[in-house]
């Protein structure tokens, strides 16, 4: 299932020079399952045009209001869309929504989408003084004292420039999610980690952290403060896509070596309520020479153990739900099980996600969720693996507070 699917998104599209891009965003809200209706300032208009805005939404574009109502129909009580998202909003939209007033069809439906309890998610784009304007500033801090979520800009050369889409679709999507994990930190570690031999080689794994920020994505989508710590990616083929330099959705700390690893998610557990740990840690390491080890001799490498993440963290948080992965070579389901329970009985865990290392790298994975007395199977999505993971953490924790 798409992460949009069946949500009906109604997209206002003010005047900056943003505007431009709102046809890809439309485009990706649509490849994610949405279903999208645009409204379009006189200035917006004069940027994009809108035989392009409805070729990209695939339907009719609001450029004036009339008789029809259309701000009522698109966003009012019962009205179609599920969420209103105003990409690009300029500063002087900003303030117009702060202050409730109506002069164009996009700050129109605004309003009206607030007075109904549409979910309202507002993208800002402009140069970087006038996002740094007290008046905007404190217009966004209204706003979102009503419940406005604002997808932050990214501030580059002076600008204010326009989320990503990815961005912008994540936040969409966690305006339409039920809140199963509000107010609840959660911790996820990803990624793999390197221990150095010399100044130029080490050793690491073919983790690609994918699982782990799709995981923290899903997380924060159903409600969660979301921290990532983030070990480097391993070697993979130049036709797979490279990890996102940031992760918008949470507090991104980043690593390297195990102890390192292990050293920030146990300060990052002092307040948490779950831990995931989906990171693909070394199992070794070695003390690393001085200087570049000199190519055509033999040499061997002494290699000690590391630290077990998961027994670091429960031996400091014994009540901590946590869980875990485990990655198998053996193919043979049984094994897998069998290992994913010995490592959940050892440490307490809440359930382990066992899988085949194949899928280290891939967009698709295969996965047994093994618990005590159950094991369910996914086929799919490592996005779709991440949903069913939150929504089980959401269900551990809300038995957990029950039995308080």
């Amino acid at each position: 299932m798409s992460t949009l699917e069946g949500v009906s998104v109604a997209l206002g599209i003010s005047g900056s020079i943003a505007a431009v891009k709102t046809i890809e965003l439309a485009h990706e809200l649509r490849r994610r399952g949405a279903e999208v209706r645009a409204v379009m300032t006189d200035s917006a208009c004069g940027i994009v045009h809108p035989d392009a805005v409805e070729y990209a939404t695939a339907n009719e574009v609001v450029t004036e209001l009339s008789g029809r109502v259309e701000h009522v129909e698109l966003c009012g009580t019962d009205g179609w869309a599920d969420v209103y998202l105003v990409a690009p909003a300029t500063a002087n939209t900003v303030g117009k929504l702060a202050a409730a007033i109506d002069d164009t069809p996009v700050t129109t439906t605004a309003t009206t989408a607030l007075g109904a309890g549409i979910p309202v998610v507002v993208a800002p784009a402009m140069h970087e003084p006038m996002y740094d304007h007290p008046g905007v500033l404190e217009a966004i801090e209204r706003v979102e004292t009503w419940g406005v979520e604002f997808v932050e800009p990214r501030v580059e050369e002076g600008k204010a420039k326009i989320a990503s889409e990815s961005a912008i679709c994540t936040a969409v999507e966690r305006a339409t999610t039920d809140y199963v994990l509000a107010g609840k930190h959660v911790v996820v570690t990803s990624g793999a980690t390197e221990e150095p031999i010399d100044p130029v080689r080490v050793l690491t794994n073919r983790a690609s952290g994918r699982m782990g920020r799709a995981i923290a994505r899903a997380c924060y989508v159903a409600g969660a403060t979301v921290t990532i710590v983030h070990g480097p990616v391993g070697p993979h083929h130049v036709d797979r896509s490279a990890p996102p330099d940031s992760a918008p959705y949470a507090e991104l700390l980043t690593v390297s070596r195990a102890d390192e690893m292990i050293e920030t998610t146990k300060a990052a557990c002092t307040d948490a309520d779950v831990l995931v740990s989906a990171a693909a840690i070394g199992d070794f390491t070695t003390t690393p020479a001085d200087s570049k080890i000199r190519s055509g001799n033999a040499f061997s490498l002494e290699l000690e153990p590391t630290a077990k993440l998961i027994d670091t963290v429960r031996d400091r948080e014994p009540t901590l739900p946590i869980i875990g992965f485990k990655a198998e070579t053996s193919g043979d389901e049984s094994e897998m099980v069998e290992a994913a329970r010995s490592i959940l009985e050892r440490t307490d865990l809440a359930f382990v996600v066992a899988n085949d290392a194949t899928v280290m790298g891939a967009s698709e994975t295969e996965a047994l969720l093994v618990h005590a007395d159950d094991v369910a199977r996914y086929t799919g999505t490592k996005d779709g693996l991440a949903r069913e993971v939150a929504t089980s953490i959401g269900v551990i924790l809300g038995a957990t507070e029950d039995d308080r």
